[in-house]
C-alpha cells in the first residue's frame, strides 16, 4: 500500500508538470461603467515617453490592438478625436519556492529469489517484493523560481478621463519569458468583454506549442 501511494504521488506531480507546462492559467477581474448605448469606440493609445520607446511594449500594443478591433473598436486615424484613451502597464516580479517532495531511491530488496515469509517458493510474476520489502525514499528538497506576471488596461473618457474600464490580469508559473505568457494574458483580459464586474474569475488558455 505503500509502495502504491508513492506511486501514485509522484504520478500526480509528474502530471501537474506537465499541465503547467501546458496552460496558462490567469486570475482577472474588470470593473467598469461602460453605458448601456456604449456605441462610439474609436480609441487611442496613451502611452508614457518610456513606453513611446520600448519595442516590448510596442509589442504587447499591438496584440492589444488586435483584441480591441476583434470586439468592435477601430484606432481614431490622423486628425480625428478617439472617444477613449487605452493606458496598458505589466510587471514582473520573482520569488523562491521551496517544495520538499518524496524520491524512491532505492529499494531494501536484496534480489529475485527473496523468499516471501510464508512460503517457500521463488519469486515469480504474481509476487511484488515491495509489498514486503518496502522502497527506500527520501525526501528531496527543491528550489523553484515563481514568476508573478501582472497586465492592467484602462480605457477612459478621453473628453472627462473618467475611467469606463479597468482590467487587472495576473498569472504565475516558472516560465521566466513574459513574451511567451503574455499573448494568453492579454486574450484573458478581453475574454467575455466587458466580463462580470467586479467579480474575480480564473481563465485557462492551453499553450500552442
Amino acid at each position: 500500500m505503500k509502495r502504491a501511494w508513492i506511486i501514485l504521488s509522484l504520478m500526480v506531480l509528474s502530471l501537474m508538470a506537465g499541465c503547467a507546462s501546458q496552460v496558462v492559467r490567469t486570475n482577472v477581474t474588470a470593473f467598469h461603467e461602460l453605458p448601456a448605448d456604449f456605441r462610439n469606440k474609436t480609441y487611442v493609445f496613451e502611452r508614457t515617453a518610456e513606453q513611446n520607446n520600448n519595442l516590448e511594449y510596442r509589442n504587447y500594443e499591438n496584440q492589444v490592438r488586435s483584441e480591441l478591433s476583434r470586439l468592435g473598436f477601430a484606432e481614431a486615424q490622423e486628425g480625428r478625436a478617439p472617444d477613449v484613451k487605452v493606458t496598458l502597464n505589466y510587471a514582473v516580479t520573482v520569488r523562491d519556492l521551496r517544495v520538499i517532495e518524496p524520491v524512491v531511491v532505492g529499494s531494501a530488496w536484496p534480489g529475485p529469489f527473496y523468499p516471501h515469509p510464508y512460503w517457500r517458493g521463488y519469486y515469480g510474476p504474481f509476487y511484488d517484493p515491495f509489498w514486503y520489502s518496502p522502497p527506500i525514499v527520501e525526501q528531496r528538497d527543491t528550489t523553484y523560481q515563481i514568476y508573478n506576471r501582472q497586465l492592467k488596461i484602462v480605457m477612459a473618457d478621453i473628453r472627462t478621463g473618467k475611467r469606463l474600464y479597468e482590467n487587472t490580469v495576473v498569472s504565475e508559473g516558472t516560465n521566466p519569458s513574459l513574451a511567451a505568457v503574455m499573448p494568453y494574458m492579454i486574450r484573458s483580459a478581453f475574454a467575455d468583454f466587458p466580463g462580470p464586474n467586479s467579480v474575480p474569475r480564473q481563465v485557462e488558455l492551453k499553450m500552442q506549442s
